[in-house]
């Protein structure tokens, strides 16, 4: 039987059916929306002091955290506290916004709280602020 490409009942098909891959396509897409919010939350718990003047800006700059037996973190990444300086000063240099954050639980001891902003301060920081979380009336 000879092939006649004129007529249309006898030729081949030559087209790909992406309908299955834009299918897994979108259920990775589905996957990856719900998890990332699972993986951007902190790995460890804080209990943030309350103010009715917390504001919700996060600004740039360094986000360190203090958990209530004392441990440092910078964005989720345990520090020790002989080690912060160095690394806070670095950070500065690689041209990161002069600000540090602190986010510390509120059973953190308070001159703890002071030694880690002395050296945020020494190591070059222009601003330093502390994380609370508003009061709901």
């Amino acid at each position: 039987m000879a092939w006649n490409l004129n007529d249309n009942s006898d030729s081949l098909m030559a087209e790909i059916n992406i309908t299955p891959l834009t299918d897994v396509m979108l259920v990775l897409l589905v996957i990856f929306m719900v998890t990332t919010p699972l993986i951007m939350m902190d790995s460890f718990k804080l209990k943030l002091p309350q103010a009715e003047t917390a504001s919700s800006g996060t600004g740039d700059g360094i986000l360190l955290a203090m958990t209530a037996d004392g441990t440092i973190y910078i964005d989720n990444n345990p520090v020790a506290v002989e080690g912060l300086f160095e690394l806070m000063k670095d950070r500065f240099a690689e041209g990161t916004a002069k600000s540090v954050i602190l986010r510390a639980d509120t059973d953190t001891d308070h001159g703890r709280v002071i030694e880690v902003l002395d050296i945020a301060k020494k190591a070059g920081a222009g601003s330093l602020s502390i994380a609370t979380e508003r009061i709901n009336n």
